[in-house]
């Protein structure tokens, strides 16, 4: 029998909004069965009643924390303090983490360091350490749907969230955008090399399975559905059809 991969997926319920949670579980899905599914706040506040509305729907379970003191998360304490009890006592092998909050970033690395994988899940403002830190983090303005975010809209246009507030719809970056970013070019490139044949040609399966290894990366993040079409936006490779599947060369490749 093939084994299911077991996650567990911890929200900050004080810092992620609602209405993307169907989205999250979605891409969680992909990756495992989803056995643990827990929201942390303080549900006596009004600001969760948006979370109160889904949480029989979504089957999550509700984590009450008191605010102690005011100005201090008590929710991300409650978090890691649940995320290492789990980690001890429940065989899984992957966490899902939604939140915009960095406080996370050293429970992540203790995660991944006992060889299971994270999966982050936050809005753009969230610091690059956290995002970083985790095996794959993916942010939650480009997981909205076509109908809540068309990619064809204008950059002035604002696509409302499901708390009414506007939001910048997602775009995708341009080709001087990609370029200028040197941690991305490097990390293709690099990719490429490690996965190329003698003539410098690289399966795209291949290439993404060694980018999965070592950063926390997903196309989708600068506004591509896949990543050959990154590659192909960033005009630095050459893509091929090579039999069913499709390859990749860096163009500074020597030529035989």
């Amino acid at each position: 029998m093939t084994h299911e991969h077991r996650i567990a997926l911890l929200i900050d319920a004080d810092n992620s909004p609602a209405d993307m949670i169907d989205e999250v579980l979605d891409e969680l899905a992909k990756e495992g069965v989803i056995n643990i599914r827990r929201a942390y706040g303080d549900w006596k506040s009004p600001h969760l009643n948006a979370w109160t509305a889904l949480l029989h729907d979504f089957a999550i379970q509700p984590m009450q924390q008191f605010a102690y003191t005011k100005g201090k998360n008590a929710t991300d304490a409650a978090m890691i303090i649940d995320a290492m009890d789990l980690l001890y006592t429940k065989q899984l092998d992957g966490f899902g983490i939604m939140s915009s909050d960095s406080d996370f970033t050293p429970l992540v690395m203790r995660l991944r360091a006992n060889g299971l994988r994270v999966f982050g899940f936050g809005e753009q403002k969230t610091p690059k350490p956290f995002v970083n830190a985790c095996s794959k983090f993916l942010y939650l303005e480009n997981l909205r749907r076509p109908e809540e975010a068309p990619s064809a809209a204008p950059a002035d246009v604002v696509v409302p969230d499901g708390n009414g507030a506007a939001k910048p719809a997602p775009a995708r970056a341009d080709a001087k955008t990609l370029r200028s970013d040197t941690r991305l070019v490097n990390l293709l490139r690099k990719a490429v090399e490690a996965a190329a044949d003698d003539e410098g040609w690289a399966g795209m399966g291949a290439v993404g399975q060694h980018i999965s290894k070592q950063a926390s990366f997903d196309a989708r993040n600068y506004g591509y559905a896949k990543l050959s079409g990154l590659f192909q936006a960033i005009g630095l490779f050459e893509l091929r059809t090579h039999g069913k599947g499709l390859q990749v060369r860096d163009k500074q490749t020597p030529q035989p």
